[in-house]
């Protein structure tokens, strides 16, 4: 009869999920996750598999429990450009306020292993695709309501908001403060 579990896989997903995001998936250890999850390697490797298992599912529990906050801040009631706004707002305010300034686990990781790391590439693709698809549709909506010209293609506009979050999730990692991150977001929601 095997010994009982003696930690809470959830938990150390979310653990997990914490060293990934700081530190990146080829500086993070084995060690460094045994240290962080107060388990021993082969509870680790029992449970997990893998160092790369258990990214893989640090990285869904980042999708579920951070990526989503824009596609929820978009989809609030307001003004199409106002809950823009207040979506780009909330990303660079959780950056610059993070002690850490980790910015996006997923914008991390494409940067990181975008081309090396298929699995993780397809994970972070479809976290980009759900946020502009998000984005694509309040532009629609933009769109219905007049706020938007009808002339603007949802589609192209949706991904130029995708890339313009990608780049503020990275320029607040080293910004100084918000002034320059500010501009980008009114610059953004005016040019619609």
């Amino acid at each position: 009869m095997g010994r009982p579990k003696q930690f809470d896989p959830d938990a150390a997903v979310e653990q997990a999920m914490q060293v990934f995001w700081r530190q990146g998936y080829a500086a993070t250890t084995p060690q460094d996750l045994v240290d962080a999850l107060g388990i021993g390697k082969g509870s680790l490797y029992n449970a997990f598999g893998s160092k790369h298992a258990l990214f893989e599912l640090a990285l869904r529990r980042y999708r579920d429990s951070q990526a989503l906050t824009v596609i929820e801040a978009l989809s609030g009631d307001g003004p199409v450009k106002d809950r823009l706004r207040a979506a780009l707002r909330m990303l660079v305010k959780m950056d610059l306020t993070d002690p850490d300034r980790r910015g996006c686990m997923a914008v991390n990781t494409a940067a990181e292993l975008a081309g090396a790391d298929e699995a993780a590439a397809e994970l972070v693709r479809r976290m980009f695709d759900r946020t502009e698809e998000a984005l694509r549709a309040l532009v629609e909506e933009g769109r219905r309501s007049g706020e938007i010209s009808p002339e603007r293609d949802a589609r192209a506009v949706g991904s130029m908001l995708l890339s313009t979050a990608v780049g503020l999730r990275l320029l607040a990692r080293v910004a100084d403060g918000p002034e320059r991150l500010s501009l980008v977001v009114e610059a953004t929601v005016d040019s619609l």
